[in-house]
């Protein structure tokens, strides 16, 4: 038999696969790839593959034409191209209008429910939509009901985009069956719901988070996807700038204080905790976290989920988990004064507490803590460091050029000398024609020392912080983007959208 290292998507018919299940494919290990002069070409692994594409051959009446490929390389490529033919428009396209008939009938009553088989239409269609924003790489879809139809979005790299807009016929359908494998109840419609979902598509783990809320038009729900195998990332490969990354490392050695992660929802504060916490994780430490939810399960760590349901929350959990001996605490979030009270107290008693907070920038999250009801001078005492941080897309690798700049771009960036050139995105295949692939942080770092404590305790307000703080050489997030937008890692356009700083865009 010939045998190849590799499988192209090229050179793979996909009219060849129309009518071959998955599970056929997969269960005999191979893949039909092309007919070429009355041959039916056909990678194999072993028997089974061969007995599978002589059949199919005989069916077309061609001649087998195995071909050898590792096992690996043939699943690999069956998960790759078969996630490129469940695209959700085509299924929407097989739904009839007599489909969706059947579907408003079918799912009359709960118990209806439980009878369908996986060839009903709404499971086809929820299923391509998971495939498909798997293979977009969507961090959330959006299902939202309006009058006259329902919006389906992805949410990829931060922005979100329409990519479905099915009638509204079919709306209590979908959210049925999301309810169905998310364990939830199916006839609660009034109240909102929250519910967990484990998948394998594309031959990937993927954790669903599923939020169901009733609105005026219909149950609205977003999906939220985490891919279990993409790990927990490293504090060197989160884009920090040299001088933070330094600056963070040093605050982690510290046996006691508290370090906060700040910024609005969506900016990527779980995973700077995560990358901390694993810089954190050996085994002369006893590391205990409260979450809300649980992320990413981390070997090595106690993690703990809140339960608002049964009385537990960051307070209750906190106070239980000081009861384990921790020398690191990870908190998911510090919501109000209890929960704060616990950590700067946990703090001031010898142990390292990491947690986030919701905050614009980092001198205002001391402003935050004050107005929660904590004396500045515990504030002061307890706070080792405050990283603010956003998420900007980064440029495509595949279709980046550089391009001169505009005189208005030069100010934007107030240089002093006029940069040649900058970076941008032309749009390929690889990045969907957007110019964006992947996401990177820009971060700013408040190291509290002896002076900003003595402001502090003062109660100076966040302005004041921030100005004496840039004397000393603190270096606002907006800044950490224009270097980026310089090193050709993002654009002006990507700084100006997550920061909407005054600095930035004073020049018209």
């Amino acid at each position: 038999m010939e045998t190849v290292d590799n499988i192209k998507d090229d050179e793979i018919d996909l009219a060849l696969l129309k009518n071959l299940p998955l599970s056929f494919v997969k269960g005999n290990v191979f893949l039909p790839l092309r007919s070429h002069e009355s041959k039916l070409l056909g990678a194999v692994a072993d028997n089974r593959g061969i007995y599978a594409l002589r059949d199919l051959a005989r069916k077309m009446n061609l001649t087998p034409h195995p071909i050898e490929v590792r096992e690996e390389i043939i699943i690999d490529a069956i998960n790759r191209i078969y996630s490129q033919t469940s695209r959700v428009n085509e299924v929407m396209g097989d739904i009839k209008g007599e489909d969706l008939s059947m579907i408003a009938t079918e799912f009359e009553s709960p118990k209806d429910l439980l009878e369908l088989t996986e060839e009903a239409p709404i499971i086809r269609l929820l299923n391509a939509m998971l495939m498909e924003a798997v293979k977009e790489k969507a961090s959330d879809i959006h299902i939202e009901p309006y009058e006259k139809g329902v919006d389906v979005r992805f949410r990829v790299d931060g922005i979100l985009n329409k990519v479905l807009t099915p009638p509204k016929i079919i709306h209590d359908a979908l959210i049925s069956r999301i309810k169905i494998i998310a364990d939830l109840d199916i006839a609660e419609k009034r109240l909102p719901q929250d519910g967990r979902i484990k998948l394998l598509v594309g031959g990937k783990n993927i954790d669903i988070r599923v939020s169901i809320i009733p609105t005026a038009l219909g149950e609205r729900a977003v999906l939220r996807l985490l891919d279990r195998q993409a790990g927990v990332l490293s504090l060197e490969m989160l884009g920090l700038a040299d001088a933070i990354l330094y600056s963070m490392k040093s605050a982690l050695s510290r046996q006691n204080g508290i370090i906060l992660v700040t910024g609005p929802t969506g900016s990527g504060k779980t995973t700077t905790l995560y990358a901390s916490l694993l810089k954190l994780n050996t085994e002369d430490r006893n590391i205990i976290t409260v979450e809300d939810p649980v992320e990413y399960q981390l070997s090595g760590i106690g993690q703990m989920q809140v339960n608002p349901k049964i009385g537990l929350s960051f307070a209750t959990g906190l106070r239980s988990i000081l009861r384990q001996d921790p020398d690191v605490m990870m908190i998911g979030e510090i919501r109000d004064i209890e929960t704060a009270e616990i950590a700067v107290h946990a703090s001031l008693t010898g142990h390292l507490v990491l947690s986030t907070l919701h905050t614009n920038d980092a001198p205002s999250a001391v402003a935050r803590l004050v107005d929660m009801g904590i004396e500045p001078f515990l504030v002061s005492s307890s706070l080792v460091c405050i990283l603010a941080q956003r998420l900007v897309r980064e440029i495509c690798p595949y279709c980046k050029e550089a391009y001169t700049p505009t005189q208005q771009e030069i100010d934007y960036l107030e240089l002093d000398r006029t940069p040649l050139h900058l970076y941008r995105g032309k749009g390929c295949d690889k990045c969907l024609n957007k110019g964006y692939l992947g996401r990177t942080g820009i971060y700013e770092l408040l190291e509290v020392n002896s002076e900003i404590r003595s402001l502090i305790g003062e109660r100076t307000d966040a302005q004041k912080i921030t100005k004496f703080a840039s004397e000393q050489g603190f270096k606002p997030m907006y800044k950490d983007g224009i270097d980026k937008i310089i090193s050709g890692v993002t654009t002006i356009d990507e700084v100006l959208r997550v920061t909407h700083s005054h600095e930035i865009t004073k020049t018209p």
